[in-house]
């Protein structure tokens, strides 16, 4: 199946996105954060990084409903996982943390999905 054109943002949106924060939070607010904000901001570039990557296999490789599952899962994971933990970082209230596991879990379905959808394609 071949990439649509709008697939292909899915790729290089969350991928770019995680450079430029990670690259922000190293240089730019090294300085100004404590070391548990810093944590937080490190952890939320991980995560965003490897789901980036794990959304690019689901645009390039995957198939079916299945793929359309994994995409929309791991990109509301990048969202609500990273995007709670880098307003952490920065201050926010408290309780923007519940949304965090909510990014969790939309990672674990993405991962499910993603298996289906590669399994499906194989067959």
């Amino acid at each position: 199946m071949p990439l649509h054109r709008h697939s292909t943002l899915w790729t290089y949106g969350p991928s770019a996105s995680a450079v430029l924060l990670g690259a922000f939070g190293a240089h730019a607010l090294a300085a100004t954060l404590d070391a548990r904000s810093l944590e937080l901001w490190h952890t939320a570039v991980n995560y965003h990084v490897w789901h980036a990557l794990a959304l690019a296999l689901a645009v390039g490789l995957g198939s079916g409903r299945s793929r359309r599952v994994a995409v929309a899962a791991f990109g509301f994971g990048i969202v609500l996982f990273s995007g709670s933990l880098y307003a952490l970082a920065l201050g926010a209230p408290r309780w923007t943390g519940i949304i965090t596991p909510i990014g969790g879990l939309a990672f674990m379905v993405g991962w499910i999905a993603l298996g289906l959808s590669l399994r499906f394609r194989a067959a």
